[in-house]
Parts: structure tokens; C-alpha cells; sequence
């Protein structure tokens, strides 16, 4: 159930993408990027958004990066040495 719930998601996800994105191709005033009073680009209107969901997407990638070394620092690889470890309570 879940499996169809992602993929439902993901579905409606890339049709409201594609049709943002279509919807910005008319072209339009460019806008220009600078940061600390340097001149960068200039976009128009599609590239702000793409340049927007790719900064989304590494923003992401960055917090499932975090999310699975947190995991895999709470749970240790199955065998991996204990040195310096305490062992629990002992019966």
C-alpha cells in the first residue's frame, strides 16, 4: 500500500513539475543573480525555477545523506568489533 501511495506521489509530482515548467517557456525579463555586488547570470524565468529545483533536490540529498549516517551511527554493522564499548548488564 505504501508502495503505490510513493508512486502516486511521485506521479503527481512530475506532472506538476512538467506542467510549471511548460507553463514558463513564453520567455519573459531576465533577472540578474549577483552575490556580494558581483554580477553572476542572468536568467529568465525558467532557469530561476530549474536553478531552484536543483537546489531542492541537493538540499534533500543532503538530508538523507545526514538522516542515514545518524542511522547508521545508532546501529552498528552486525559482527563489528565492541572494543571500548559497554557490553550491557551482565546476568
Amino acid at each position: 500500500m505504501l508502495l503505490l501511495l510513493g508512486l502516486l506521489l511521485l506521479a503527481a509530482t512530475v506532472a506538476f513539475v512538467a506542467l510549471a515548467i511548460a507553463g514558463n517557456l513564453s520567455g519573459g525579463p531576465g533577472y540578474t543573480v549577483s552575490v556580494l555586488d558581483h554580477h553572476i547570470a542572468t536568467l529568465g524565468p525558467l532557469a530561476i525555477f530549474c536553478a531552484g529545483l536543483a537546489l531542492a533536490l541537493i538540499f534533500c540529498l543532503a538530508l538523507a545523506v545526514m538522516a542515514g549516517g545518524a542511522a547508521h551511527r545508532r546501529h552498528p554493522r552486525a559482527g563489528a568489533p565492541t572494543a571500548g564499548r559497554f557490553p550491557g548488564p551482565v546476568a
